[in-house]
């Protein structure tokens, strides 16, 4: 009875654990979508390019904390398309020994 059990919460885990592939059909509107954020991605490269090739020299310090701000606002909306899952060694860690303690 116990080695059923654990039998089953094991599978449960795994079956949790490991990522499923989907394959849906793609719409349309998605393309369109994708295609857009890439030439968005693209302006704001060649934006970001502009910058770096700028004479800061000659500029002052109003207008250089300008493109700083405008650099920054690039990189965070460049930076949050992302989209990972991430998990510390200390959760990984406690979900090891628990699962230890489990069985």
């Amino acid at each position: 009875m116990k080695k059923s059990i654990k039998s089953m919460v094991t599978a449960l885990l795994i079956m949790s654990v490991i990522p499923t592939q989907m394959y849906a059909n793609t719409s349309p509107i998605e393309t369109v979508n994708t295609h857009l954020e890439g030439v968005k991605e693209e302006a704001m490269l060649k934006r970001l390019n502009e910058i770096n090739d700028m004479d800061k020299s000659s500029m002052t310090r109003p207008e250089k904390k300008a493109l700083r701000k405008e650099v920054k606002e690039i990189q965070q909306t460049m930076g949050n398309g992302n989209g990972g899952v991430y998990i510390s060694l200390g959760a990984l860690l406690i979900i090891i020994l628990l699962l230890i303690l489990i069985f």
